[in-house]
């Protein structure tokens, strides 16, 4: 059988054009626990058994694949060398929001590592003085990464606003009252020594990213991801692909405006989604505005009323599922989606929210987005910084030729 060339020249250097090219293809048939043998490669990739014998040395000095022991999967039922892919690598996470950070490791395979969570206030707080702190976490997950013999390929941090990832520029993050927050340097000494380096990315974009890879965006492929915190994010999936838009802000469903002659909003229009639905607007809408006490409590708080039958609360929710409803089927309309995953507060209290969420999609626009194509995220507060997480791992994996010598 013919190797795969595509007609290329090869490069100077090391590894040449073919050969990266194959090395991503055969670390792409190597699954996190596949057991593939080399021939089993050969088989699936079209490349002789030389070629796979010779690229899968190279992946192991990279440290991305590890050998698993024997597999009956080999030639005419030989024992063969089971390869998989190295849980001891992996990426870190992190996430700045506008009452916490979060931090964690995500290795290979996709188990989440090492997560810690701090409350913080951080609406109104200069970035160098929010990063610095968020550095303390990143550094006590570093180290216990490197206790536990983890080597960090890279990382993610994912923000609650505008980014401009090449620069590591937060354009407009109205929740945290920041602009033009250059965070290239701070980015670059999260995990110094990480080859991949450290991505800024917005916060709902990581987390529709994260619904894809670890949650239920595999099984529906397109979808609008809505997450709710203080703000409203929201992320567009379309083909298993992130569409970001020309500028890369695509799926901002919280600034929809949904009552044109409600409150202002943090971006300055009027009646956004974010107004009716975001973790404050349902809180006061719920009698619930304790302001010494932080938002966990305000929303643990909410959630004791729910489950009390208060009928202020449950009303304050029902409303937030109203609108939600109207932002959905309006952006379902416009880029023919079907499907819809809510993440954050809505997941939380999906036992109220979904009626009148559901009630909503089909008195607007029946048939649009069926009730069945509604699902509600089961990865917490710990969607975003698994989904920054992921995607440096995508890239260490996309070009492992980058960790030869």
């Amino acid at each position: 059988m013919r190797e795969h060339d595509g007609g290329a020249t090869m490069a100077p250097g090391r590894v040449g054009d073919v050969r990266r090219r194959n090395l991503a293809l055969v670390l792409g048939s190597i699954g996190p626990e596949s057991l593939a043998t080399r021939a089993d490669i050969a088989s699936s990739t079209g490349l002789t058994k030389a070629s796979v014998s010779s690229l899968v040395s190279e992946l192991l000095e990279t440290g991305l694949v590890e050998e698993v022991g024997l597999t009956r999967a080999g030639e005419r039922g030989r024992p063969g060398v089971g390869l998989a892919l190295d849980a001891r690598r992996g990426a870190l996470g992190a996430e700045v929001n506008v009452d916490y950070l979060a931090v964690g490791v995500v290795d290979l395979h996709g188990t989440l590592h090492f997560h810690e969570v701090a409350e913080a206030v951080n609406r109104g707080r200069e970035p160098a003085g929010v990063v610095a702190e968020l550095s303390q976490l990143v550094g006590r997950c570093v180290s216990a990464a490197a206790e536990a013999g983890m080597t960090l390929l890279g990382g993610g941090l994912a923000v609650p606003g505008l980014v401009e990832p090449s620069s590591g520029t937060v354009l407009s993050a109205p929740n945290l009252g920041w602009r033009d927050a250059d965070l290239s340097a701070a980015l670059a000494e999260l995990v110094p020594e990480a080859p991949f380096g450290v991505v800024l990315s917005n916060e709902a974009d990581s987390a529709a990213l994260a619904e894809l890879w670890y949650g239920h965006g595999a099984a529906l492929g397109s979808y609008l991801y809505v997450s709710g915190e203080v703000g409203v994010g929201g992320g567009l999936v379309m083909g298993s692909e992130l569409f970001a838009g020309p500028g890369g802000h695509a799926g901002e469903v919280g600034h929809v405006v949904v009552e044109p002659t409600g409150r202002r909003c943090s971006c300055g229009g009027r009646g956004c989604l974010e107004t009716v639905a975001g973790q404050e607007a349902i809180l006061a809408a719920a009698g619930i505005t304790n302001g010494g006490s932080t938002t966990a409590a305000r929303m643990a708080a909410l959630q004791a009323a729910l489950d009390a039958g208060d009928a202020q609360a449950i009303n304050a929710v029902e409303r937030a599922g109203h609108y939600l409803g109207i932002a959905v089927v309006s952006a379902a309309r416009l880029i023919d989606l079907s499907a819809v995953v809510l993440g954050g507060h809505f997941a939380a209290l999906a036992t109220w929210l979904r009626p009148a969420l559901l009630a909503s999609l089909e008195g607007f626009a029946p048939g649009a987005v069926a009730a069945s194509a509604v699902a509600f995220s089961e990865l917490g507060t710990t969607a975003a910084l698994r989904g920054a997480a992921g995607a440096a791992v995508r890239r260490a994996l996309a070009a492992p030729y980058a960790l030869l010598g």
